[in-house]
């Protein structure tokens, strides 16, 4: 498989993919269903690109007995199973499709599945590295550790870490993303990796960023966090207060559009987190549980006018009170 065909798509464009999956896989092939997906794939070059990687996955689990390629099974099964008994209409597609937003979070880029240590979506962990190294897994993230004579390096394959290097080690310590690589100067951080960068907070020391694809190397101290794009380094700004907040399970805002604190709170919810337009540009300043995405979501009721409305576990959204007359 070429480069261009193993490049990274968003998680947007992932879980469509699979959702057209199962759609194909439990419906009956009609025309509606064929013409529609042909029309998906052909928009763009990325929803190729993921439909392409996704076969590959299948085929790559079928080929191994690791867990990981029963739970993938056993998902897609069972929402076949439901699917069954549903008629082969258009409006049971569109069931399909949400029960794949469901089912689409436990798929995820080979390199995640394939990766030393893994979170699941809404886990989270903390580990202790053989050169002392604190290192601490947010929801939904994959690293590879690779440390050898020379070099101690983590591949931050998905998702978002806080790194608290070890002392009296004289290997450099570096964390490498699709975008580039950065070099702790004896520090504590954070990267994560996002759908257009690699995103560096310092919250201790310094840091040096350098993009993949560019001579450009920056050095970035304490309080200061970036964007790192694979061929250059975008503005510089301040870390936000409670960054870090995530660490010790709670998400912290300051004034925040209610839209972005739903779809960060998304990233912890095994489904669909949805925003009514109407309510979306509402400010929120607040501390709220990360491992209780639905007492999070109710601790928006008594300062905002919003009403959260739940068609299924999985499929919830904050929308605007009605008025009373």
């Amino acid at each position: 498989m070429s480069q261009a065909n193993t490049k990274p798509v968003s998680a947007q464009v992932l879980d469509a993919a699979i959702a057209w999956q199962l759609c194909l896989d439990c419906g009956n092939g009609s025309a509606v269903e064929q013409a529609e997906f042909a029309k998906w794939y052909s928009a763009s070059e990325e929803h190729a690109r993921a439909w392409l990687q996704l076969g590959m996955l299948d085929q790559r689990f079928s080929n191994t007995g690791v867990p990981a390629r029963n739970a993938l099974l056993n998902a897609r099964n069972g929402v076949q199973q439901r699917v069954r008994k549903i008629s082969s209409n258009l409006a049971s597609i569109a069931l399909v499709c949400g029960l794949a937003l469901f089912a689409g979070k436990s798929y995820l880029p080979i390199d995640y599945w394939m990766a030393d240590q893994r979170t699941a979506t809404g886990e989270q962990r903390q580990l202790r590295l053989a050169d002392g190294t604190l290192l601490n897994l947010n929801t939904h993230s994959a690293v590879d550790v690779r440390f050898d004579d020379t070099t101690r390096r983590i591949i931050l394959q998905e998702g978002e870490i806080m790194v608290e290097t070890g002392h009296g080690d004289p290997r450099p310590f570096i964390v490498q993303t699709r975008d580039g690589s950065l070099r702790a100067l004896g520090t504590r951080f954070m990267v994560k990796r996002e759908d257009d960068g690699t995103r560096l907070s310092v919250l201790q020391s310094r840091v040096e960023a350098h993009p993949e694809n560019s001579a450009e190397q920056t050095i970035y101290s304490e309080g200061q966090q970036v964007l790192m794009y694979s061929d250059r380094l975008g503005q510089m700004l301040a870390v936000s207060p409670g960054a870090d907040a995530w660490t010790r399970g709670m998400l912290v805002l300051d004034n925040v559009r209610l839209a972005d604190m739903v779809s960060e709170l998304n990233r912890y919810h095994r489904g669909h987190l949805g925003v009514d337009p109407q309510v979306a540009d509402l400010r929120i300043t607040g501390s709220f549980p990360l491992n209780n995405v639905e007492l999070a979501l109710n601790a928006l009721m008594p300062t905002l006018p919003v009403q959260i409305q739940q068609r299924t576990p999985w499929w919830v959204t904050v929308s605007a009170k009605p008025q009373k007359n």
